[in-house]
């Protein structure tokens, strides 16, 4: 009886540690949940203000000139999907996953899926799929601008040598206590129809022609929308994370009670068996 009890009283003491870590992991995740959100003004003011740049210089472009990506001979579709870094986030990775692979590409068309995360290489891998390009998401969101420059250089450098002609990113949005949704939109070829020509009074004054000025923002508003996907992405990871841990807080909780339950009636145990013992000694010795 004593050594049973003492196990479990071992065993509280571990599951109490894991509290602890639970809540500490939780925590953390919240707090890097808070600050990507925080970021996320700034991001999209940035890409606004592209936008307009884009749209004042549409109303410019000579008659009859376009700026629109013709028809071409490759056949390459990448679908970049931004997953988890770390662990502890339930199936976020695999929803991610699974909107990818439900992509629509043209019929004949080579699919390449690029990986942002490592628990999404891991998880891509468990699924059998192939990865053709992939790095590590951020751990904090003032990384978010050096991990959409990667990504933009590797694209551009497969857009340029013809690998690819298609880009679709996949990514999860956070929206706080039901889950993450998970959101699949084209980013290249760029899709200038999003923004309407806007006539000034006055003509912007430009040093470039229309058309190389039109294609510079949009490599900007591609950035400017790789970063966004990047603050969301690490949103919603964490806000997972969060949900995931308060689970597992829970469940952690529930162990904790019915051991220390467990522990009462043994150590009630102890003393009855005491109690009888001392009683029978008494009686034996009358």
């Amino acid at each position: 009886m004593t050594d049973r009890l003492a196990d479990v009283e071992t065993r509280i003491a571990t599951t109490r540690q894991l509290s602890q870590v639970v809540g500490a992991i939780r925590s953390i995740a919240a707090a890097r949940a808070r600050a990507s959100r925080g970021r996320l003004d700034a991001v999209r003011a940035h890409a606004d203000i592209l936008g307009e740049a884009i749209g004042r210089a549409l109303a410019v472009l000579p008659a009859g000139e376009t700026v629109e990506a013709g028809p071409t001979p490759h056949h390459g579709h990448a679908i970049v999907a931004f997953c988890a870094e770390q662990g502890f986030a339930g199936g976020f990775s695999g929803a991610v996953l699974d909107a990818a692979a439900h992509t629509t590409s043209p019929p004949g068309w080579r699919r390449d899926l690029f990986v942002v995360g490592d628990r999404g290489v891991l998880a891509a891998q468990e699924r059998g799929l192939e990865v053709a390009w992939s790095t590590a998401m951020i751990l904090h969101d003032d990384q978010a601008t050096l991990l959409a420059e990667r990504i933009a250089d590797a694209l551009y450098r497969r857009l340029n040598d013809g690998s690819i002609a298609r880009v679709t990113i996949v990514h999860a949005v956070p929206d706080g206590a039901s889950g993450p949704a998970v959101a699949v939109r084209r980013l290249l070829p760029f899709d200038y129809g999003r923004f309407p020509p806007r006539a000034d009074a006055v003509a912007p004054l430009t040093t470039l022609a229309p058309a190389v000025l039109l294609a510079r923002l949009a490599e900007e508003h591609v950035f400017a929308e790789l970063c966004e996907t990047v603050v969301l992405s690490h949103a919603a990871e964490n806000e997972a994370r969060v949900r995931a841990m308060t689970a597992a807080k829970e469940k952690v909780s529930d162990t904790l009670d019915e051991l220390r339950a467990t522990a009462r009636r043994l150590r009630q145990e102890a003393i009855t068996g005491e109690i009888v013992e001392l009683a029978t000694s008494a009686l034996r010795g009358g």
